[in-house]
Order: C-alpha cells, then structure tokens, then sequence
C-alpha cells in the first residue's frame, strides 16, 4: 500500500482534537497525518482579522514548512472552503481534495451563500449577537446527527465560537474546483441530500469521486473506522 501524507482540516468550531481516531486509524496503516488546528480555534489565541484567507494560509504555511508534496487535503463542513482553497493555490503540493460533508468553495461566494435565505438571516443575526463569532451549536444539532449524549457533550466541552468572517467572506479561485481531483464524502443522516444543491453536479466531473457514507456529519466521532477506511482507499 502506498505511503501517503494526509493533512485533516476540522470544522467550524473544532480544532485538530477531533481528527484523533482518524489520525490513530491512519497512522496504523503507514501514512503520515498532519491534522489542522486553524487560527483562533484553539480556545486561547485571539480571533481578531480572522478571515478565510487566514486559514487557508494556515493550511498553505504548513504544506510548504514540512516540505510535504503530493497531500490529500481532507476539509470537513466549513473546511471544504478551505481545502479547495488551498489545492487551487498549490496544485503542485496538493494531490486529491477530499470534502466530508462539507461546503465547496466558489469564486465570488462565501460559505453563508451556499444556504437558503432563512439559514443565512438566521446564522447572520447569531455572528451578529456574538461580536462577531458564530456561537456552538446545542447538544441537539449533534445528536440528530447520530451522536450519542456521550459523545456529543464530550465535543461540546471542546468547542469554541467560530470567526464569522471565515463563513462570509468570499472565496477566490483560479481555476474551477470542478477541475480538482477530488473526492465528496456524503453523510446520509439525518438525510442523504447534499449540503448545497451545486455540489450534485459537482460530482459529474469525471476528477470527482461520490461516497456515501450512512452516519451523520461529524463522521470522525461516529463512523470513524469507515471514514478512516474510505481515506485509506483513496490513491
């Protein structure tokens, strides 16, 4: 089996913490993992100027510190913006994009826009209330999506407030994400409909890859050992 670096990007509110039993699963396997804690995700640093490009970069700087060519890139939700990002800057260090559950990022639009129009006022209104910072979700939101209690407060222990400016901020790309080699991780629960309709057609193009997978969107804490499968498998 080939040897390959992986470099997991978390989510909005997470930090590389919650990558652990991946990070566990692939490093068993031989591979070599570099997991993520973005700007102002590690409950101590500060938030101020924290915008997307910021955390493309973080993800850039580490790619060219550690000299680490030919990269599976994994964003999951938010971070899919911030994968794709970082494959259309260095597509000489990066070899296969894979976006779990996650948003896709587009020229000229943010992540917000990828919603409907209740979601965005509802989701603006709340960065808004919070100087700035989309406030953790509730302990429902976590177990609708297959969590247990357990499970779901062990997370929310470790959670902190998201910069709001990473989630309005628009994405620039050079080269459509439709171009990428790339791989879209589906999770089905509560239901299997894509988290925006464009990324359907998305997975057309014949560089991209459709997995589903029947767990809910944080898939690292509920289906870890098939999420680490379906990673292992991609060359």
């Amino acid at each position: 089996m080939a040897r390959h670096d992986y470099v997991l990007v978390p989510g909005a509110w997470m930090a590389a913490w919650v990558w652990q039993p991946i990070t566990d699963r692939l490093t068993e396997l031989g591979h070599v993992v570099h997991a993520v804690t973005l700007t102002g995700l590690d409950g101590g640093s500060s938030s101020g100027g924290v915008g997307l490009v910021t955390h493309v970069d973080d993800v850039l700087q580490l790619l060219h510190s550690r000299n680490i060519n030919d990269a599976i890139v994994v964003g999951h939700s938010y971070a899919g913006m911030v994968a794709g990002m970082v494959a259309d800057r260095a597509p000489e260090r990066v070899a296969h994009t894979v976006f779990v559950d996650s948003n896709v990022p587009r020229d000229g639009r943010s992540m917000l826009d990828a919603f409907g129009a209740e979601w965005r006022r509802a989701i603006d209104e709340d960065i808004t209330a919070h100087d700035g910072f989309w406030s953790v979700p509730d302990m429902d939101v976590l177990t609708e999506n297959g969590m247990s209690v357990e499970q779901a407060q062990q997370v929310l222990e470790r959670c902190v407030p998201h910069p709001g400016a990473t989630i309005v901020d628009k994405a620039r790309m050079r080269v459509p994400v439709a171009r990428q080699r790339a791989t879209y991780i589906n999770c089905t629960v509560p239901d299997a409909d894509f988290r925006s309709g464009d990324i359907a057609a998305l997975t057309e193009s014949p560089t991209w890859d459709l997995v589903e997978v029947p767990t809910g969107h944080w898939p690292m804490v509920t289906a870890p050992q098939e999420l680490s499968r379906v990673l292992a498998s991609i060359s």
